[in-house]
């Protein structure tokens, strides 16, 4: 006690400027990077499961004590590092802004597509950095040359901007649209290949694909789908909004044409930061939903032209990736399938529990959906915050009808615990 005494003592006299704070965060943050560190010595499986090492890394977010989010499917907090870095880059963006944004932040676009394209696998030619998964692929979508009477393949169950813009395409320019009804959740990819190459017919186009499902977290079979589409000259294109960072797995490893994301929800960037592939000879097949210079036809950095944009938030995005890469893909996607497994398995018991998700780790994480007999995913989602401050996402689309979980790398299974005692108690009621 004397010697701890003294160190404090000490700190405080030499160190002038540092106040308690500032020494309590500099400890919190070499605590988090030895749990890094510990994590990293671990299997991907027995790492899932310490608790304590779970715990320290959970101290790197300054989420609610009071609200227990389980939507982080939705759009994810920013590790404090994050945080940090993007407040930084404004502040200084703010000191005079056509000359430190044009002339310093922007000259950083570079390094950072090319440690982006690192994360994804491919070349850093193939990316551009956009702000999320809708701009991402609508700038696919508009920019595909397509005529009257040319299909594309797509799902009920597809995220409502992207039907929205496929919709736009057809009555502005009449090309058909065909509609599948999937089964869900489904256990056996060649239902759902079968269900899109029945769809095929001489006009077929495009197949849009959903990487996983955002309304229950069905894996879709990607590679299957893009390798049926590729030997039959139909474009692939994949809606990757709930996989990046989330699954471990590198873009080029699904086989398609482009592919959009949102760094803002399992990379856990800065709000409003995404990215977008495109297979390096289809970039010049597609038009930039921007104006572009004419020299840029074939060049990524055409889908980047937005005109103004925040630099700070871009720029903070490099800070992320090293967060995550601290942690590891295949370590990150373990505990996220452990918990999803912690909480899903005892509720999924209940008679009275409707499932939407499978618990069969080929075809979910930790994005899942359960319902309860005889109520409303709105009903159970208020009950839910109202009686245990659980925030999730009430879903009623199609046939699901249920509130979304997506817990993240910094839930403990405390919180779970509630969520389990709360689910059980609605469905009992």
């Amino acid at each position: 006690m004397n010697n701890r005494r003294s160190f404090i003592r000490k700190s405080f006299l030499t160190a002038g400027s540092l106040s308690l704070t500032s020494l309590f965060q500099k400890s919190v943050a070499e605590d988090i990077s030895q749990a890094m560190i510990e994590m990293n010595q671990l299997s991907p499986q027995a790492a899932a499961q310490d608790e304590e090492l779970w715990a320290r890394i959970q101290q790197a977010y300054t989420t609610s004590p009071n609200i227990i989010n389980l939507n982080n499917g939705g759009v994810s907090p920013q590790p404090k590092v994050v945080q940090d870095a993007a407040m930084r880059y404004y502040q200084y963006s703010n000191e005079a802004p056509s000359y430190y944004m044009w002339r310093i932040l922007d000259q950083g676009r570079e390094p950072l597509r090319t440690k982006l394209a690192d994360l994804a696998g491919c070349s850093p030619e193939e990316l551009a950095i956009n702000r999320n998964t809708t701009e991402a692929v609508n700038k696919v979508i508009f920019g595909m040359s397509l005529k009257a009477g040319d299909e594309v393949i797509l799902t009920k169950y597809d995220y409502p901007n992207m039907i929205n813009a496929w919709r736009q395409r057809e009555k502005r320019d009449g090309i058909k649209l065909v509609w599948l009804d999937l089964d869900l959740p489904n256990e056996n990819d060649a239902v759902i290949v079968k269900q899109f190459t029945d769809a095929i017919t001489p006009k077929t186009k495009v197949f849009h694909i959903t990487h996983m499902i955002n309304w229950t977290g069905q894996i879709m079979p990607v590679r299957k789908l893009c390798d049926e589409a590729r030997k039959r000259g139909i474009a692939s294109v994949v809606d990757g909004a709930h996989t990046f960072a989330h699954l471990d797995f590198k873009i080029p490893d699904l086989g398609c044409d482009y592919f959009g994301t949102s760094l803002h929800k399992w990379l856990c960037s800065p709000f409003g930061t995404g990215l977008l592939y495109i297979r390096k000879e289809k970039i010049k097949d597609i038009w930039p939903l921007l104006a572009s210079p004419e020299n840029q036809e074939d060049n990524i950095r055409k889908f980047e032209n937005l005109g103004t944009r925040s630099f700070a938030t871009e720029q903070a995005i490099g800070s992320a990736i090293n967060f995550h890469n601290a942690i590891g893909a295949e370590r990150k996607e373990a505990r996220l399938q452990y918990l999803k497994q912690y909480w899903a398995k005892p509720v999924s018991e209940h008679p009275k529990i409707m499932k939407f998700t499978s618990l069969n780790p080929a075809f979910s994480c930790a994005l899942c959906n359960f319902g309860v007999e005889g109520m409303t995913a709105g009903e159970v989602h208020n009950q839910l915050f109202n009686g245990y401050k659980i925030h999730t996402s009430p879903v009623q689309w199609e046939k699901v009808n249920g509130p979304r979980i997506t817990p993240h790398v910094y839930t403990t299974k405390y919180d779970l615990d509630r969520l389990v005692e709360g689910m059980m108690k609605i469905a009992s009621s």
